[in-house]
């Protein structure tokens, strides 16, 4: 047979670790197919890197690799070819096994040669169906890429001026703004209104308003550096973003070139035109902390321009002085609680499902505000972010955390772990490594009773230098900790590249678990993934009985919420780790939804104890 006829031939990749299997499938089928045989899984794989195969035949039970563990790695591999498995066990289970990997079809043992030959020409006609499906996907995909791009730029450029439209500036705005927010440095908008546009098209027709607005779109794009935005917000009436702003005076200087650009006159045909504008200013973050906040405020402005007769310039300014003294106020308070101690932490327990023992606790930051007394962390930990605050706040956390860790462990409360939430900024300190180690040093904690809390999109935001940072933690001793696993970036495939330890179940997800069969089959599929790549699950925000024994027959290793405690001060924390003369280490369950109220579950312990309890 020529070479041409046999590179048209099917080619059918026949994987046994039973050389007589092999042999006899490619008997029955080495008739008009390229049959090409593996004694193993491994050694497929390796064929199936340097040859492509319309059909993959394997084995289930074979030595190394098994073919349920190969199924997703060839289709990962190789996304048309169809897999059909073979099997000596005539259950079902195996089957719907097979299905459920990925396989195709399923043949048992002792073979039937004809039902090998049916499942063989179904399998190709299904992989020729799947290539077909693929060729016309790619042309679909390209002409979906074609059509996508006309319709993004009709559906965010201005189609007069080609300049960003309203929808597109408001966007580059809030990217600015997160920008800014993590640098900590300053954005102006400005937004400019023709004076009097509307005579112009009254008295000239829209042609010469079209003219003039064109016009005008060009000047201002050269009042503007090259990493700001020009916009055309609606009618007369445009916008800049700029990026770089070092003060007001800024853009004070940018509304002085845009007045002195439209001095001159606009050529309409012979006739020439003189058009003003009137500016509104606003400054990020003084005027506002979100986008939608800045170009409103930023229309307050320009409001305010055009009641004083237009050809002038308004900076937001109505509310500017209150907010600032507010927020001064408050950095000035936050400051002198770090100064005075005023920030206390507190502990929630983590408890081991299957045994209910204590395992560690979570440490959790609490201000003891002087005027507004015990603040949770919501009210205060933006603006320490903001500041940069959160820095200190999270240096005292972890240190004071280690620290009565360690006087736990050496009261005989055994290898107690201690959980510390760590910010994005702290994280991303260029000396976080060297805290790290001295606050071990200094606390005399295990690094091994050290877990490090850190969100996913704090990790994300710079994978690779995260990664690094991650590892040499790890190499420390110390554990790290993937918190409110779900609802940041929720990659999978980031969870088998980074090196962490452990996912914390985020508690959206808990809550739902038993009343809602999404959110079980989410927590199911989180638990069984990071089990298999080794990974320590946690769950946090663990209410009712039912939530914890539903987590607990998903084999969860940990969980933490209210239905063992809420967070505590350690006296309250150790007091209930002291339940009778054997320190016993576990914190009772409740067989109800506890009481919220303060410390209720935890206080529950004086009677138990008083009786022997």
């Amino acid at each position: 047979m020529s070479t041409e006829d046999s590179k048209k031939r099917p080619a059918i990749l026949i994987i046994d670790d039973d050389e007589q299997v092999r042999n006899l499938l490619k008997e029955i089928l080495s008739d008009g197919h390229e049959c090409v045989l593996a004694g193993s899984a491994e050694e497929a794989l390796a064929l199936l890197s340097t040859k492509s195969f319309n059909l993959v035949i394997s084995d289930i039970n074979m030595g190394g690799i098994s073919g349920l563990e190969l199924v997703p790695r060839v289709l990962e591999q190789a996304p048309d070819t169809v897999v059909v498995m073979i099997s000596g066990q005539q259950t079902i289970d195996y089957a719907i096994d097979s299905m459920r990997a990925g396989a195709f079809d399923y043949i048992t043992k002792p073979l039937d040669i004809r039902q090998v030959q049916a499942a063989v020409r179904r399998a190709l006609e299904h992989h020729e169906l799947l290539r077909g499906k693929r060729r016309y996907e790619n042309h679909l995909e390209d002409l979906v890429k074609e059509r996508t791009a006309q319709v993004e730029h009709l559906a965010y450029y201005d189609r007069l001026t080609d300049l960003p439209n309203r929808v597109l500036f408001a966007d580059r705005c809030a990217q600015a703004l997160a920008i800014a927010r993590h640098n900590h440095h300053q954005v102006g908008v400005l937004l400019v209104s023709l004076d009097r546009f509307k005579k112009i098209n009254d008295t000239l027709g829209h042609d010469a308003g079209d003219v003039v607005l064109t016009e005008a779109a060009a000047r201002l794009r050269n009042c503007a550096g090259e990493a700001d935005t020009v916009a055309r917000s609606d009618g007369d009436e445009f916008a800049l973003l700029l990026t770089q702003v070092s003060d007001a005076g800024d853009l004070a200087d940018v509304s002085l070139s845009i007045s002195e650009a439209f001095k001159a006159p606009f050529q309409l045909g012979r006739q020439e035109v003189y058009v003003t504008v009137s500016i509104g200013i606003c400054v990020f973050p003084l005027n506002g902390e979100v986008h939608s906040t800045i170009l409103r405020n930023a229309g307050a402005a320009l409001y305010r321009a055009k009641k004083q007769g237009g050809d002038n310039c308004q900076f937001y300014a109505a509310d500017m002085n209150a907010q600032a003294h507010k927020r001064l106020a408050l950095e000035t308070s936050m400051r002198r609680g770090i100064e005075n101690k005023d920030f206390i932490t507190h502990y929630q327990p983590v408890v081991h499902l299957a045994t209910g023992e204590v395992v560690g606790c979570e440490a959790l930051v609490r201000w003891r505000h002087p005027e507004f007394g015990v603040l949770p962390p919501a009210k205060f930990i933006g603006l320490a972010e903001d500041t940069g605050m959160i820095v200190d706040i999270g240096d005292f956390v972890m240190r004071t955390a280690c620290a009565q860790t360690r006087g736990w462990q050496d009261q005989g409360y055994g290898r107690l772990r201690i959980a510390v939430n760590v910010s994005a900024r702290h994280f991303r300190q260029a000396n976080f490594l060297d805290r790290v180690v001295q606050t071990l040093r200094e606390t005399r904690l295990d690094p091994v009773c050290l877990e490090l809390e850190l969100t996913e999109t704090s990790i994300m935001e710079n994978p690779e230098a995260a990664a690094a940072l991650l590892t040499k933690i790890r190499n420390l001793g110390a554990r790290v900790a993937i918190d409110d696993f779900g609802t940041g970036y929720s990659s999978l495939s980031y969870l088998k590249r980074l090196p962490i330890d452990t996912v914390k179940l985020d508690r959206s997800f808990v809550k739902g678990a038993t009343s809602h069969p999404d959110d079980a089959a989410l927590v199911m599929a989180i638990i069984t993934l990071a089990h298999n790549l080794g990974l320590k699950v946690i769950a946090e925000g663990v209410e009712t009985d039912e939530q914890r024994n539903f987590l607990r027959l998903l084999r969860c290793d940990e969980a933490q919420g209210y239905l063992f405690s809420k967070p505590v001060p350690a006296e309250v924390f150790e007091f209930a780790l002291t339940l009778g003369p054997q320190r016993k280490r576990s914190f009772p369950v409740r067989s109800s939804r506890p009481n919220l109220n303060e410390y209720s579950n935890v206080l529950s312990l004086t009677s138990n104890r008083s009786s022997g309890g």
